[in-house]
C-alpha cells in the first residue's frame, strides 16, 4: 500500500487474479520506477472502481457484483481473510470542474461502489440527483444523503434489458435548475446507457461537463464481460 493515492470518486484498479493452477503473475515495475510491465500471456484481471479508500487506516474497500460464471465473483465467493490480490492502479478519473453546482449521478448496481463514494466525498452546497437501477429492491444499499441530494431507485434488469429505459425517462422529467452548471456523471451497462447518451448530447452536455462510461457490455448469454472506455 505505500504510495497508493486515490483522488476521484470513479478511479479504477486491474484486479489481477490467480491463474487456473492458482498462481499470480502480477506486473513490475520498469527501471523509470512508473512504467508497468504486463508478463504474457496477460493475466486474468477485471478493472474495479474503488469503493473507499482510507489513507490512516491503509485501507482500499474494493464492492463485488456477485453472478453466476464470473472470474471476479467466482474468487470473491471463495475468498477467505487473508487471501492475495494484486492491485495495479488506480487509473484516474475525469476532474469535475469546481464551478458545477448540480451533479447528476446515474449508475446501476456495478457502479454503485463509485457512486457511494461520490456521495461521501461531494462538497457541501452541491445540489445532486441520484437515479440507480437494481435488479430489485433486495440490491438497494443505503447511501450518503444530506439536504440537497435526492436518490431514485429503479428495479430492472441490465442483463436481459428490461431496464434499458429507466435512466432515459428519469433524464426526460428531470428539472434542472437554469442558473447553476451541470456535471453529469454514468456508468454501468453500456446499452443502458445509450437513452442518456442521446439526452446529454441533445441538452449540450460535452466533454469536460459529461463522464458516460459503459463497465459491462451485455451479452447472449449470461456471461459478463468488462469495458471502460
Amino acid at each position: 500500500m505505500a504510495g497508493f493515492t486515490s483522488t476521484t470518486p470513479d478511479e479504477h484498479v486491474k484486479l489481477v487474479f490467480p491463474d487456473p493452477d492458482g498462481t499470480t503473475r502480477p506486473p513490475e515495475l520498469a527501471e523509470d520506477g512508473e512504467t508497468l510491465v504486463w508478463p504474457r500471456p496477460f493475466p486474468p484481471f477485471r478493472e474495479y472502481t474503488i469503493r473507499r479508500f482510507d489513507q490512516a487506516a491503509n485501507q482500499v474497500w474494493i464492492d463485488f457484483v456477485v453472478h453466476p460464471g464470473g472470474l471476479a465473483s467466482d474468487w470473491a465467493q471463495r475468498a477467505e481473510p487473508g487471501d492475495t490480490l494484486w492491485a495495479a492502479g488506480p487509473r484516474s478519473g475525469e476532474a469535475v470542474p469546481a464551478e458545477s453546482g448540480v451533479h447528476v449521478l446515474l449508475a446501476d448496481h456495478t457502479a454503485l461502489p463509485a457512486l457511494a463514494r461520490w456521495l461521501e466525498e461531494v462538497a457541501d452546497g452541491v445540489h445532486v440527483d441520484v437515479a440507480v437501477v437494481v435488479p430489485d429492491a433486495g440490491e438497494e444499499q443505503p447511501l450518503a444523503t444530506r439536504e440537497g441530494v435526492t436518490v431514485t431507485w429503479y428495479h430492472g434488469d441490465a442483463s436481459d434489458g428490461s431496464a434499458d429505459d429507466l435512466l432515459g425517462g428519469h433524464l426526460e422529467r428531470l428539472d434542472l435548475p437554469t442558473d447553476e452548471s451541470a456535471y453529469l456523471w454514468a456508468a454501468g451497462e453500456a446499452g443502458m446507457l445509450k437513452p442518456v447518451r442521446r439526452w446529454a448530447r441533445a441538452h449540450g452536455f460535452a466533454r469536460g461537463t459529461c463522464d458516460i462510461a459503459g463497465y459491462w457490455r451485455r451479452e447472449r448469454t449470461s456471461s459478463v464481460t468488462t469495458t471502460r472506455r
